[in-house]
């Protein structure tokens, strides 16, 4: 925690705690995107709206859920919920609804790139686990994180992506 001078806590926003962005939401939306993904079996006839509907429907129901775990989970315990502490919950979780949109895309398009249905799966798949080792990367630099930890940061992410890809090899 930053402290100002003789200890004391700095008063108003301080501007390095106003740039700073949690990407945490990001990286877990990618990781449920790509399970969503995995959950889905190829052999089934699904049609590719379907697919992207699902991807979209099950990020906003999980954001929603983190939004009422926020709220509920800390901001009653602690008497801070407010108007304006609702709204910044609301934009917070926001991320895991925005990591559904690449992996949705990904099977929108996949007829344009000739893909059939277990292509578009493993496009998205792809499309999600890079996200995710993207936005651990990215999280770890703004942090200014030393080059090792943005590797390990995007090693654990990518790892975390294997073994989805193991799942949904094992599944199917």
């Amino acid at each position: 925690m930053a402290h100002g001078v003789g200890g004391q806590e700095p008063r108003g926003p301080q501007p390095e705690a106003a740039a700073r962005v949690d990407y945490t939401g990001a990286v877990y939306g990618s990781l449920l995107a790509a399970s969503v993904v995995v959950g889905t079996d190829p052999l089934e006839s699904f049609s590719r709206l379907r697919l992207v509907l699902l991807l979209l429907a099950t990020g906003v129901v999980f954001w929603a859920a983190h939004v009422f775990a926020r709220l509920f989970g800390a901001r009653v315990a602690e008497g801070t919920l407010r108007g304006r502490a609702v709204r910044q919950d609301l934009v917070a979780e926001w991320p895991i609804v925005k990591a559904a949109v690449p992996p949705a895309l990904a099977v929108a398009v996949s007829p344009l790139l000739g893909l059939g249905t277990e292509g578009a799966l493993w496009l998205a798949l792809c499309v999600a686990i890079a996200g995710q080792v993207g936005w651990a990367t990215l999280a770890a630099l703004r942090a200014n994180a030393t080059g090792r930890l943005m590797l390990v940061a995007g090693a654990a992410n990518l790892l975390l992506g294997l073994l989805i890809v193991l799942l949904k090899v094992a599944l199917h």
